[in-house]
């Protein structure tokens, strides 16, 4: 284990000059909000400044490159947001707090028609899943989180028990098998198996591929993940039949 020194006074006014730097690029970013982008889409605040009414819950992971408005090009007041480490969903009865409340809130309150659950490549929490406890060591939070994904981590490595399986294919099969296991969390929760039993909410899961640029959706049995072309020619023909 390599020592850590204490930062040099030089390396002190480095630290500062960048997070100055950063929170003035922020303020900046509201500046060009609030004098060119706001007054262009000026309609659009005005109808939601006093209700909302999202569609979708759109449950993902915190990662800084994951964007769920960039990715589905949706405006502001399309879909309600709840972001955390590893796109994860408490069973109910388990962690009630701040992804339980958002769910009912969103199902009960809100009346969203669909909740995505948007997993990603190359996810931190999975990746450290993968690896074990070692990987999260010090951060006893984190450790206590990630074990609302541990029965996709059980899943993964037996069936990966027998094959020399390279440790990024590891990952991106606990990606996906994590993205199943939330859905099945998602059910437990009363508001939701009571819409889904009314015919007034569909679940979705997704994995975004950072550096394609691209979705891929699990099927309706939960048996693979589709191309976005083959999950929407599956809706359709739900659609019409």
């Amino acid at each position: 284990m390599s020592a850590t020194y204490p930062h040099s006074d030089h390396e002190h006014d480095h630290d500062h000059e960048g997070s100055a730097r950063d929170l003035i690029a922020l303020l900046n970013g509201v500046d060009e909000f609030t004098h060119h982008v706001f007054p262009d889409n000026k309609a659009l605040f005005e109808s939601l400044a006093h209700s909302q009414s999202p569609h979708t819950l759109f449950v993902t992971c915190a990662d800084s490159r994951v964007s769920p408005e960039m990715i589905t090009q949706t405006q502001p007041g399309e879909l309600f947001v709840c972001r955390n480490i590893g796109n994860i969903v408490p069973a109910y009865g388990e962690m009630l707090g701040g992804v339980s409340a958002v769910v009912e809130f969103a199902v009960m309150a809100l009346n969203v028609e669909q909740i995505v659950i948007c997993g990603h490549t190359d996810c931190g929490a999975m990746k450290g899943l993968a690896s074990g406890a070692a990987a999260t060591a010090g951060m006893p939070t984190v450790q206590t989180w990630l074990r609302n994904a541990e029965a996709a981590r059980g899943v993964v490595l037996a069936r990966h028990a027998d094959q020399d399986t390279p440790q990024d294919a590891l990952v991106q099969s606990l990606v996906e098998e994590n993205v199943r296991l939330q859905l099945v969390h998602l059910r437990t929760h009363p508001a939701v198996a009571a819409r889904i039993a009314e015919g007034r909410l569909a679940l979705q899961g997704w994995v975004y591929d950072i550096g394609h640029g691209r979705i891929s959706v699990l099927d309706d049995e939960g048996s693979r993940f589709e191309t976005l072309e083959q999950a929407r020619e599956r809706l359709m023909n739900k659609a019409r039949s």
